[in-house]
């Protein structure tokens, strides 16, 4: 847990800091360990190098990409340092294996446009966008 609360700057300060800042990015990693709570952390020589988790929100309490309460969102982190490298093509590659083996009907993600291709090459689909942030969904059949 403390890993993954270390790695939301990275992975949401692209919103904090377009004033966009409508959802506590706490939201992602509080209360850890609610049903469909999933999480993947990529390890090299003994050290954490990055993570990928998805989370069911309500509608009530949405995440960035939120789709509906029935739809994890995720998200995908990889330290500064190691970026580059393909290691959140494999981390969202597991995530998407995970989700398809816990019967999920699809995941989303909140990415800034110059990710949009990154997503779309493993299945997703833009849904909306919302200034600098696109809304993407993966359906499973």
């Amino acid at each position: 847990m403390p890993f993954m609360r270390s790695l939301l700057t990275h992975a949401y300060n692209w919103h904090v800091n377009r004033l966009d800042a409508t959802v506590p990015i706490g939201r992602y990693v509080d209360g850890w360990g609610r049903p469909g709570d999933t999480a993947l952390l990529a390890i090299d020589s003994g050290h954490r190098v990055g993570a990928g988790w998805f989370r069911l929100f309500r509608e009530a309490a949405p995440g960035y990409g939120f789709v509906d309460a029935l739809t994890p969102e995720v998200t995908i982190v990889v330290v500064p340092s190691r970026q580059g490298e393909g290691i959140g093509q494999l981390l969202l590659t597991g995530l998407v294996e995970r989700a398809q083996a816990d019967a999920y009907r699809a995941l989303s993600v909140s990415v800034e446009p110059h990710e949009v291709e990154l997503y779309e090459a493993l299945g997703f689909e833009q849904l909306s966008q919302n200034g600098q942030a696109v809304t993407m969904r993966r359906m499973f059949s």
